[in-house]
Parts: structure tokens; C-alpha cells; sequence
């Protein structure tokens, strides 16, 4: 006899449910269009609605009998024990953006979380990974300030861009 709950279950109940909180929390956001014609609530509800197709197809399938293949990459090894470290570094890294975002500002804090995260997942190149935070962090605040009108907390550099 199957067993109806399995991982992959669990997994196309919290990409549905993921989706459908992401579309309800885009319906409170409220912003003018660019001049684009394309809001700030154009990518979220796409992005939304596609998650909750996607779990739709992905529960329906599994309870039809679906399931995960196991992993095949040739430079996975399965056997290999969690690196448990590593989840909890990056984890922590991403409470601390999420604690810290409206005191630094977006810049800075997105242009950390990169950095910090690079050094987490094992950049060779300290400085370099620096530079590339930095513009990162400068560049998405532009596409979505500028580009889509979204407001984004400035933080010690607000009116400085």
C-alpha cells in the first residue's frame, strides 16, 4: 500500500500555499505605473500565479502517483552527510538583511547580504566579490526605485541616489 503524505507532498503544499500568499500580499501593494505601463505589481503577480499553477500541476501529480527522482548529478555525492554549518550560515546571513534592511537601506544592506553570502558559498576573490555586491546592490536598487517605482528604504544613503 502507497502512502498518501510523502516529501514530495509537502513540497507542492508550500509552493501552492507560497504562491497563493504571494498574489493575496500583492493586492495590498498600491503604486502608479512606470512609464512602462508596468507596475510594481506586474512581477509579483506573475511570478505569484505561476507558483500557484505550478503547485496545482505539482499536487495533482503527486497524488496521481508522482514522485522525485532521486538526485544524478554527476558532482552530487547522495551519500555525503548535511553540511549543517553552511544552511545555518546562510540562514542567518539572510535574518540579518532581514533584521538590519531598514536601518542600513537597501544598498548597503543588499550589497552585504551578496557579499556576505559570496564568502558563505566560497568566494576565492575577497575584493572582487566585494565590487560585485556593491554594483549589485546599487543596480537592483535602481531597476526597482527608478525602473518600476517601488520604494525601497534608503536607509544612511537616502536622497543620495
Amino acid at each position: 500500500m502507497t502512502r498518501w503524505w510523502r516529501p514530495e507532498l509537502g513540497l507542492a503544499i508550500v509552493v501552492l500555499v507560497l504562491g497563493v500568499l504571494v498574489v493575496v500580499g500583492t493586492l495590498d501593494v498600491s503604486a502608479a505605473a512606470s512609464q512602462l505601463g508596468i507596475g510594481p505589481r506586474f512581477f509579483p503577480m506573475l511570478v505569484g500565479g505561476a507558483m500557484v499553477l505550478i503547485g496545482l500541476f505539482y499536487v495533482a501529480d503527486v497524488l496521481r502517483g508522482g514522485h522525485g527522482d532521486p538526485e544524478e548529478s554527476e558532482d552530487v555525492d547522495t551519500d555525503a552527510p548535511t553540511d549543517w554549518r553552511g544552511v545555518g550560515l546562510v540562514s542567518g546571513i539572510f535574518l540579518a538583511f532581514a533584521a538590519l534592511l531598514n536601518v542600513l537601506g537597501w544598498i548597503i544592506g543588499a550589497s552585504l547580504l551578496f557579499f556576505a553570502l559570496s564568502l558563505a558559498l566560497g568566494a576565492e576573490h575577497k575584493s572582487r566579490a566585494a565590487v560585485v555586491a556593491v554594483v549589485m546592490g546599487v543596480t537592483t536598487y535602481l531597476l526597482f526605485v527608478k525602473g518600476l517605482g517601488v520604494t525601497l528604504p534608503g536607509g544612511p544613503l537616502e536622497g543620495v541616489i
